[in-house]
């Protein structure tokens, strides 16, 4: 890979790594299913009206915008709300691992023995994250966990739905997904207008963030990159995420760097790893 690319592919790594520490800066001054609503927002506004798609189309996307929407990016908000940083970052990225043992389930895939290992790993370090003092309460950790199994449906549904630009797919799952993440705003929390007026432009740059640079120019340049590489040099780069992820929390937010995060941390991105590097997929979305 050329080191123009290399550094371009680094850059978005930096940007989805940075994404996590930007939501829970966000969700501390706004509601999570509000942000999670102004963001799908924003990103509708930007990609709908130049990325069309066909009629036959939006069945399709209406679905993905439940369990990649709903499930996927409410849950994460919700859940980074509660967790360290770091300890999110890890716990999201068991989608991989749930993802193949769901293309096992349904698609009729075959586990290689490095597969299987990985597996056995990844599930391992969540343990041990669990029993760790960053995890007082079992809540934050089934949030995130639900939101990791939200994103390995959706990596489903688009393997075996029909082929949508990806920009196209991200603008239209986000307006499908905001009346529904709205809704459950409005059922859900409280003192959203109080909110928005007195959110400074941590909460509101957190927002725009997640929505522009995550979303939109993120993406824009993974996939270009996926273009012209094999996606097996491309993909592995991914690994990066938690890891500057915990590195940033701890800087940023101060979390914590004790023996459970490492040592269940270092498990989890050990298993991916070994899933990673021989299967391909798509790259999650942050």
């Amino acid at each position: 890979m050329p080191l123009r690319d290399l550094l371009l592919g680094l850059f978005v790594i930096a940007i989805w790594a940075l994404n996590i520490i930007v939501i829970k800066v966000g969700v501390a001054e706004l509601p999570p299913l509000l942000m999670t609503t102004l963001r799908f927002t924003l990103v509708a506004v930007l990609l709908v009206p130049f990325y069309p798609v066909a009629r036959a189309q939006l069945p399709f996307l209406l679905l993905l915008s439940i369990t990649f929407g709903s499930l996927h990016f409410a849950l994460l908000f919700i859940g980074l709300g509660q967790a360290e940083a770091g300890t999110g970052a890890l716990l999201v990225q068991m989608g991989t691992p749930f993802a193949t043992l769901l293309a096992v389930i349904f698609l009729k895939e075959k586990l290689g023995p490095k597969r299987i290992v990985g597996l056995l790993l990844s599930f391992a370090g969540v343990v041990v994250l669990a029993g760790g003092p960053t995890l007082p309460s079992p809540l934050p950790l089934a949030i995130l966990l639900c939101s990791a199994m939200g994103w390995a449906v959706s990596q489903l549904l688009i393997k075996r739905g029909p082929p949508i630009a990806p920009l196209a797919l991200a603008g239209w799952v986000a307006l499908f997904a905001v009346p529904q993440v709205a809704l459950g705003s409005w059922l859900f929390e409280s003192g959203q207008w109080q909110a928005l007026k007195q959110a400074s432009w941590l909460g509101w740059g957190a927002m725009i963030y997640t929505a522009v640079m995550s979303s939109i120019v993120a993406y824009g340049i993974w996939y270009a990159l996926l273009r012209r590489h094999p996606v097996n040099r491309v993909v592995p780069m991914t690994l990066l995420v938690p890891v500057l992820a915990v590195g940033l929390g701890a800087l940023l937010m101060g979390d914590s760097l004790g023996v459970h995060k490492l040592v269940g941390g270092g498990l989890v991105i050990a298993g991916i790893a070994l899933i990673v590097l021989n299967i391909s997929h798509r790259p999650r979305p942050a």
